[in-house]
């Protein structure tokens, strides 16, 4: 699998950390920086994240910043983006099982590095569990991702 990565100053050690992590699982990684503790602007490098997944450039992406919000609020506007933010390993399955997430966003200023590896572990090795009503709720924001569903 294909995994774009990014994170801010304050994440930039963790996202190493875990690129490690999923060389050693398999996966290609694409960095979209940052690569040091000089200040950047986070939505620049999520941009950049969740656009690579949002195309098909990348099967999945992970951010990382300080507490994991920005990031998600940023790849959240990339139409095809279900980013999730996890800071518990229930979490990051929960959001693969049910609502088939793409993005992962973690806080390196939340959690730990072991923590935030076996959150890593947890979401890569999760799937999407397949089935009318879980189908369904992500078509849902799919909709609301066009404007083109009822209410919107």
């Amino acid at each position: 699998m294909k995994v774009a990565v990014g994170a801010d100053h304050a994440g930039y050690r963790m996202k190493d950390e875990l690129a490690v992590c999923l060389k050693g699982l398999g996966h290609e990684i694409v960095d979209f920086g940052t690569h040091s503790d000089a200040a950047v602007d986070y939505p620049d490098i999520a941009l950049g994240v969740a656009r690579a997944v949002a195309s098909g450039a990348a099967d999945r992406g992970l951010l990382v910043c300080g507490t994991g919000i920005g990031t998600c609020i940023v790849a959240n506007k990339v139409k095809g983006v279900r980013a999730a933010l996890c800071h518990d390993t229930f979490s990051a399955r929960a959001t693969r099982q049910h609502n088939d997430s793409n993005v992962l966003c973690l806080g390196a200023r939340v959690i730990g590095p072991s923590l935030a590896e076996e959150i890593l572990r947890t979401w890569f090795g999760a799937g999407f569990d397949r089935g009318e009503r879980h189908e369904r709720r992500v078509r849902r924001i799919s909709e609301i991702e066009d404007d083109s569903g009822p209410n919107c």
